[in-house]
């Protein structure tokens, strides 16, 4: 359903560049005509249907085929073909107590709906609730839900931004998720991608200039951010935005790679989302929090408007995943070779970023900048061990857990539960599950197939990974191996390395000194030759052994909080040391 950010008709539309447009409705045609008024560029049909579901969609200069609506609700037929009005206010929602929750403190868990459960849905995911609230978690993170062509799809190939999927259940299956999610006392991010458009589907450019041609990023041409006509496209994705946390009431959106944007403006794109997200707490009193996807290294995202900043809550940072990653795994090629060491992630958990302004040898030049502890705390950066990319855009998507053992999987859950930043996990990732997370796509075009497999492989080829290992995104197989397996998580060292998750949670949930202190209240003492590390945060000390003999780590406490090996004596505490296994950890209070 047609709704722009001021008064309009039910099916207006912006086409600035079309010369005739027809609104088809109900089988319909309802000639359209120019709007007068200070937004140019938009079109009314006299006469259309006032209310009621129905199937539309917009015969543009004398095009015999309609075109879905570039702000439609619904594609019950898939991007291709007609839309569907939805109306997102008949939803009687139960959620009225529900205030929200900052992101500092917090715990997120990142998932893909399709794979999240063996059907797939929204309706089914709704009955995993109650397991994430069980294990602490504070956020659900949903990967892109809106429309794309084909049955399943990471989501990054969307092509009708103000979709939910149908596959997935639709608009108003969404809105009882996140009723639900509210019920279990957890939050809602939805991932929303809105610097390139997928390669199938996409009818913008017919409608007006949405993008800018040959001027493209990784995954195609550039979003018209700052050209001519650009303040109704800055709109479209900002009523976009606003449609997700109104509409939708969600709590936040995770927005994907803005180092694509490109954005020449006085007024970043990214500081309007931050003047979004504070309006919308204004108005509903529950906290909007906006999160960059960014490999910049520009603290600039976090820093308050009035400190010449965005105002965003929080940033993603990649930094911290590949240092734990290297010395958890000794996996050290392409863009992990800078992370080689102890040092490196010393450094990210005392300044938040590795490369502050250092140079990178991944991209052969200087990268970053240091972050202003007066400014940003610590929770601003939301951090993993494994997430979505990390694990899909390996050459055969395996996780970590399928490769390494319980000690090494629980130094990397320490390492990340008790950083001072705000941790995240990728689903699965806290029962050990070893169903791999691979790349899978579904483009009816086998050209389209065929081209997206080849570019895969040159990615992989610069990482030194082989290419003759990586699955066909194509191969049904492919989804289905990537659909979690929940069985697991009863067996073994899963139910053990699950046991360990929710204990590590409820610690930091009850432990003030690993959420509160900032930048600079953090210390860390390392030994490179012996492959330890003791991170203090106030009282806290976490004691970290990546190697795989034994470690005496002096420390200074009282009490042993946790350990992830029962050979770990708390009576050690009171002489001042820890005898640590290899590959194990332990948390101790003064």
């Amino acid at each position: 359903m047609n709704t722009p950010g001021h008064d309009s008709a039910r099916f207006d539309l912006w086409a600035p560049e079309a010369g005739t447009v027809t609104l088809l409705a109900d089988g319909q045609e309802y000639p359209m005509s120019r709007r007068s008024g200070e937004h140019g560029g938009w079109w009314t049909a006299a006469g259309a249907p006032a209310a009621g579901d129905v199937d539309y969609g917009y015969l543009v200069d004398g095009d015999p085929t309609p075109l879905p609506d570039p702000r439609s609700r619904r594609q019950p037929a898939g991007v291709h073909a007609l839309s569907r009005t939805f109306d997102a206010g008949h939803h009687q929602w139960a959620d009225g107590q529900w205030t929200g929750r900052e992101l500092k403190g917090a715990v997120i868990y990142e998932l893909h709906m399709g794979t999240f459960t063996p059907e797939g849905t929204l309706d089914a995911a709704v009955g995993k609730l109650q397991y994430l609230a069980d294990l602490g978690i504070d956020f659900v993170e949903l990967l892109p839900v809106n429309g794309f062509n084909g049955t399943h799809n990471w989501g990054y190939d969307g092509v009708l931004w103000y979709t939910v999927h149908e596959g997935y259940g639709g608009p108003a299956a969404y809105q009882r998720f996140v009723d639900a999610a509210h019920a279990a006392g957890l939050g809602v991010i939805q991932d929303v991608v809105y610097n390139h458009l997928g390669p199938s589907g996409n009818y913008l450019s017919r409608f007006g200039p949405y993008l800018k041609s040959g001027e493209g990023n990784t995954w195609g041409d550039s979003v018209n951010l700052d050209g001519p006509e650009s303040d109704e496209v800055r709109r479209y994705i900002l009523d976009n935005a606003a449609m997700w946390l109104r509409d939708y009431h969600v709590d936040g959106l995770r927005l994907d790679a803005v180092h694509a944007f490109k954005d020449e403006r006085a007024v970043h794109l990214l500081e309007d989302f931050g003047a979004l997200a504070d309006h919308i707490f204004a108005e509903t009193g529950r906290p909007a929090t906006m999160i960059a996807e960014s490999d910049l290294n520009n603290p600039r995202l976090l820093y308050p408007r009035d400190a010449n900043g965005y105002g965003l809550a929080g940033q993603w940072s990649d930094d911290f995943h590949h240092a734990v990653h290297v010395n958890v795994s000794g996996e050290s090629t392409g863009y992990y070779a800078d992370f080689d060491s102890l040092a490196a992630l010393a450094k990210v958990l005392k300044r938040g970023f590795f490369h502050d302004g250092s140079y990178s040898s991944f991209r052969a030049r200087h990268h970053g900048r240091p972050i202003d502890s007066e400014l940003v705390h610590p929770a601003a950066l939301v951090v993993c061990s494994q997430n979505h990319d990390q694990i899909g855009n390996r050459a055969t998507g395996d996780r970590l857990s399928q490769t390494l053992g319980y000690g090494q999987l629980a130094l990397a859950a320490v390492a990340t539960l008790t950083s001072p930043f705000t941790p995240m996990l990728f689903m699965g990732e806290e029962y050990g599950a070893t169903t791999p997370w691979q790349f899978f796509t579904s483009h009816p075009e086998p050209e389209l197939g065929k081209a997206t497999a080849e570019g895969r492989i040159r990615e992989f080829e610069r990482m030194g990974w082989d290419p003759a290992v990586v699955p066909d995104p194509q191969d049904p197989e492919t989804f289905t191996r990537s659909k979690l397996n929940w069985a697991e998580a009863a067996d073994g060292d899963h139910a053990r390395l699950l046991e360990l998750y929710r204990a590590l949670i409820a610690l930091r949930r009850a432990t003030p000194d690993l959420t509160e202190p900032g930048f600079g209240d953090t210390g860390v003492d390392f030994s490179e030759d012996e492959g330890w590390l003791v991170l203090r945060r106030g009282k806290v000390q976490v004691a970290l052994n990546f190697s795989g003999v034994p470690r005496r780590v002096a420390v200074r406490g009282t009490a042993l909080l946790l350990a992830t090996d029962d050979a770990v004596r708390p009576e050690a505490v009171a002489a001042g040391h820890l005898d640590l296994p290899g590959h194990s950890a332990a948390i101790v209070s003064e």
